[in-house]
């Protein structure tokens, strides 16, 4: 039986097949390009506003820097944990910036294809009787849901009490 359920390796029509991985990558060096319907990075007014957004961020994290150091100094010691959170804030601004400038495509590599676990030679025989052996029981089993109930066509199992 193999991981998708089927003794014979069929994946049958409710599972989809995997993506097939090309022999060769869609970029050069070895990384996969944008797809062709989106350019590398943003520019114009749509780069313009990120910017933006990004001098506003540091300037936040500057200023909100700047007012925590200042207090802890002055004795505040909660103030301390502050001191280091906001560089760690203009850290995530600047690497968010890059992401969504660069459209999250810094590094796109596609995983190997995963190679199909083989098979023993000294365990084939077992696996095709096994297999042979999940056949039998679910067409065992689909023939015992399609047989009527005892006697009376009720469900089967109501028929087989003894009521005294």
């Amino acid at each position: 039986m193999d991981a998708a359920g089927s003794p014979d390796g069929d994946r049958g029509t409710g599972a989809p097949d995997p993506d097939p991985v090309p022999d060769e990558p869609d970029g050069p060096d070895g990384l996969d390009g944008p797809p062709p319907d989106r350019p590398d990075r943003l520019s114009g007014v749509d780069a313009a506003k990120v910017h933006a957004t990004l001098a506003g961020g540091l300037a936040v994290c500057s200023v909100a820097f700047w007012f925590e150091i200042r207090r802890a100094l002055a004795g505040n010691g909660l103030s301390w944990a502050y001191v280091f959170e906001w560089p760690l804030f203009a850290g995530f601004a600047v690497y968010m910036w890059w992401n969504v400038l660069h459209g999250g495509a810094a590094v796109r590599r596609r995983r190997p294809a995963k190679p199909t676990p083989a098979v023993d030679p000294r365990y084939a025989g077992m696996l095709d009787a096994w297999q042979t052996h999940q056949r039998e029981l679910r067409a065992a089993q689909a023939e015992d849901e399609q047989a009527p109930g005892p006697d009376d066509g009720s469900v089967r199992g109501e028929g087989s009490r003894t009521d005294d």
